[in-house]
């Protein structure tokens, strides 16, 4: 499978991220279980408010598809996404990609 880094950006709708944000990490939590998700986490808080994930996935169109499932998209919480194939090549992590 391909690795790919997708990053989210977040709408200024604060409230709304809160209250649907137990929603998104279950869904993200569902896809780490199916070894999609290898990595996700928020910017820190002097950054644009949004988050990077690492997936894997066949191709762009299932990450998308992915992106598109994602709670955060379905209530207007991400505002943009930007899907890269990433070929992660040096560093501890890299023996946990298969």
């Amino acid at each position: 499978m391909t690795i790919y880094a997708v990053t989210y950006r977040y709408s200024e709708d604060v409230a709304t991220r809160d209250r649907v944000r137990p929603e998104h990490r279950e869904y993200l939590r569902g896809l780490a279980d199916q070894g999609r998700l290898l990595l996700s986490g928020p910017f820190g808080p002097d950054e644009p408010a949004g988050a990077l994930l690492i997936l894997q996935a066949a191709d762009k169109s299932e990450v998308a598809a992915m992106i598109e499932k994602d709670p955060f998209t379905t209530t207007g919480v991400i505002t943009s996404s930007e899907i890269a194939e990433w070929e992660p090549v040096l560093g501890p992590l890299r023996s946990g990609i298969s």
